[in-house]
């Protein structure tokens, strides 16, 4: 779907990357091989993300992204990383017709006028939306000088991105692409189910640790994105403050053995549904079309009790997916036996992959 706003300066295609999912809990990493138009997933990591109270360092993301290369075993030193969902910005603008590099320096001059933000140490990129139809000028077609494309923009701070990029280099790696991780899912439901992508309605929620992400996908194209700030973090947590267990032990119960927390989890659950739902409610009002359906991932859609929680509060057919499912495996018998397990959480590793290559 949407271009990174790092690339290395090119665009050319690769038959091998390396990306990098970077949680504020779990990192999940993947190694992709292109052969012909197939992928294949030649192997796959989930880490403990690194601890630490403030801010992450280039030199500590160096140092974790070391472990993520060494538990991927990979001869490639080509790398794909995210940036969260809330440090990576997704908008949809209308921008004169021009070719991106200029569209690039006109966000990076005028961000407060398309985006409304002022976001002058911010790098950009911009994807076309078809079917490339030019909007006019706010006068509705008066001046027809001022032709307007609608792209999708993509953003992230450029002290963020330098720093992405120096720990990839002290750690032997090259990111060849960072892209938001809001992204990934899109490219990845893409990919696993085009007929629906390309006709249906539907919407693509990604449980994550501190926040979930809510993406509309209308016939092909994303056309609205929002971040609710609520996650898997806030459901153990509950389940732990319940019933006075461990915070790891209350991981296990909440994805497993949810029916004995039921009260505790919906108490939780409702808030997150209501501002889902809001999201849906926006869409179909202004576009006075329905969502047909809604597909969950992240750490906590494996747990069947909260899939059934959120279709309730959604009142809209809510399933879990594979992310994984079009690719080629590959893997080592160890993990060929644990993808379908952990597959919810790799939409975004995985997304983020295929659009590099």
């Amino acid at each position: 779907m949407a271009r990174p706003f790092s690339n290395n300066g090119s665009y050319h295609r690769r038959d091998q990357i390396l990306a990098v999912d970077l949680g504020s809990r779990t990192t999940k990493a993947v190694h992709l091989q292109r052969r012909g138009n197939n992928f294949r997933l030649a192997r796959f990591a989930v880490l403990d993300a690194p601890i630490f109270d403030s801010v992450l360092t280039p030199e500590m993301l160096a140092e974790h992204l070391r472990a993520v290369s060494q538990a991927l075993g990979a001869k490639t030193r080509q790398v794909a990383l995210t940036t969260s969902v809330n440090d990576g910005l997704v908008r949809h603008v209308e921008l004169p017709r021009l070719p991106v590099d200029e569209m690039r320096l006109v966000l990076k001059h005028n961000s407060r006028n398309y985006l409304q933000q002022d976001l002058a140490n911010y790098v950009f990129d911009c994807h076309f939306l078809p079917p490339g139809t030019p909007a006019n000028g706010p006068d509705g077609g008066k001046a027809p000088g001022v032709a307007k494309q609608k792209v999708l923009v993509a953003g992230g701070r450029r002290q963020l991105v330098d720093d992405y990029v120096q720990a990839a280099k002290s750690a032997g790696l090259v990111a060849e692409f960072i892209a938001p991780g809001l992204i990934g899912p899109v490219n990845a439901f893409e990919m696993t189910f085009p007929d629906i992508f390309a006709n249906e309605v539907v919407a693509l929620v990604d449980i994550g640790f501190k926040s979930s992400s809510i993406c509309i996908l209308q016939q092909g194209e994303l056309v609205l994105s929002r971040v609710v700030n609520i996650g898997g973090d806030r459901l153990t947590a509950a389940v732990a403050e319940a019933i006075s267990i461990s915070y790891a032990e209350a991981e296990g119960i909440k994805v497993g053995m949810a029916n004995e927390v039921e009260a505790v989890l919906e108490s939780v659950l409702a808030p997150l549904a209501t501002e889902l739902r809001a999201s849906l409610d926006f869409y179909e009002h202004q576009q006075d079309r329905h969502v047909a359906q809604v597909f969950l991932t992240g750490g906590s859609a494996r747990s069947e009790f909260i899939v059934q929680a959120l279709q309730t509060g959604l009142m809209t057919e809510t399933k879990t997916w594979n992310p994984t499912a079009f690719l080629q495996m590959e893997l080592p018998p160890q993990q060929a036996a644990e993808i379908e397990r952990l597959a919810a959480q790799m939409a975004v590793a995985v997304g983020t992959a295929v659009a590099a290559l």
